[in-house]
């Protein structure tokens, strides 16, 4: 039996070493991964390739992680587990407030990343 293909995992964040080194772990562990460098991109790529897990920056120009959250929620369809990536004091305050699934504050290790991805991504 032939093993299942994974869904993309949405990386928004606008810091492009962030990204691209969130990329590049999760690449290793064998998801397919698409990035964006701000909110508005994000509602793009996940409405072309709808994605089994968002990892969203709070803080971006364009559209920020709150102003992402509410247009996503309201888009029809099955919704995604969100996870904050936030460098502010409080990321739990920030994940409660768009009512996301879990938070990791940055900095942060990469195995405690890929522990939260594991729990929501198939």
């Amino acid at each position: 039996m032939a093993s299942a293909v994974r869904q993309p995992i949405l990386v928004v964040d606008d810091d492009e070493v962030i990204s691209s080194t969130i990329e590049l772990f999760l690449r290793e562990e064998g998801y397919p991964v698409m990035v964006a460098a701000n909110g508005k991109a994000a509602l793009e790529c996940s409405a072309e390739l709808a994605p089994c897990l968002i990892l969203l920056d709070m803080k971006m120009p364009v559209m920020d992680g709150w102003a992402f959250a509410a247009s996503y929620r309201q888009r029809a369809g099955p919704h995604v587990p969100i996870i904050v990536m936030s460098a502010a004091q409080d990321s739990r305050t920030r994940a409660i407030e768009i009512n996301a699934d879990d938070y990791i504050s940055k900095p942060f290790d990469v195995e405690d990343l890929l522990d939260l991805v594991h729990r929501f991504a198939p």
